[in-house]
């Protein structure tokens, strides 16, 4: 594939644009369903990205549509093609949170909020281990090294020299206090973690236990910002058995304000660095 086609974000510019085309027609997805004697649900999942578009769909979406300017129906066509090739994360097989990862991929900035664990792209190989080892007791060692594999190719975008991703993390002191493997394991990821706070589009604030009550007490969440101004905004809630999704303007915006209180009540920048410092200092005492 190539490396500037993302067929995740394909998907999702071709759904809008497909969405656009039936409301400026006056239909309703269950009209285009009867139409084309499909499901509704088919029509709402290829609306909403998450399902792969054929040039056929989009053929006969058009001719619903009545779209008679050739270079649309080509355009649409030829980003039909494009959301069918593979992404890099394909090439490890089977991944539950594909949809994400392709979001991710193409992602100019990333808010996160992690109340448990360190976020995964500021993980080390072996933290990343420890944490997918006991998340998933049952998996085979090939699973949990596929799953390693993936995770710390995504860190790719925070290494990227070019087109770095801007990273905001907010981490609960939980996430610095559990020991996840061994405690000198966790005194090298704390190391690793104040060192790459230190990038110039890495932030990291910690939320000390003394804070209380919060906005993010209900648990992790992501929000999503793109290059292009066309893709909207995404808040990742992801789940045990599947993940939300939420693209609407009013969602997105309530969860960013969140994101403020969380920002505004957590430690400044050095403040976490010290934070986080004697959070390693502590590790290296029980290790002893």
């Amino acid at each position: 594939m190539a490396s500037n086609v993302n067929p995740t974000v394909r998907r999702r510019r071709l759904g809008m644009e497909l969405r656009r085309l039936r409301e400026n027609k006056g239909m309703t997805a269950e009209e285009v369903a009867e139409r084309l004697l499909v499901s509704q649900s088919k029509i709402s999942r290829l609306e909403n990205g998450r399902r792969s578009i054929s040039q056929r769909d989009v053929r006969d979406l058009c001719t619903v549509y009545e779209v008679e300017d050739r270079r649309i129906v080509d355009s649409l066509m030829q980003m039909a093609k494009d959301s069918r090739q593979q992404g890099w994360w394909h090439a490890f097989g089977d991944i539950p949170y594909s949809v994400y990862i392709g979001l991710e991929t193409d992602a100019a900035s990333l808010r996160v909020y992690e109340p448990q664990i360190v976020p995964g792209l500021l993980q080390t190989r072996a933290y990343a281990e420890a944490v997918i080892t006991g998340a998933l007791p049952e998996s085979p060692a090939a699973e949990i090294e596929k799953r390693v594999n993936v995770r710390t190719r995504r860190q790719d975008r925070v290494q990227d020299v070019d087109k770095p991703l801007r990273l905001w993390a907010v981490i609960d002191e939980s996430a610095l206090r559990r020991v996840v493997g061994t405690p000198q394991l966790m005194v090298t990821q704390m190391e690793w973690l104040i060192e790459q706070s230190h990038l110039p589009h890495v932030t990291v604030q910690v939320l000390p236990f003394e804070m209380g009550a919060h906005p993010g007490i209900s648990g992790h969440y992501a929000i999503l910002e793109f290059p292009d101004a066309t893709d909207s905004s995404v808040v990742y809630i992801e789940g045990v058995t599947s993940d939300l999704y939420l693209e609407k303007a009013n969602d997105v915006q309530k969860y960013s304000l969140m994101y403020e209180y969380l920002r505004a009540q957590a430690l400044g920048v050095e403040q976490t660095r010290q934070f986080i410092a004697q959070a390693a200092r502590d590790h290296a005492e029980s290790a002893q």
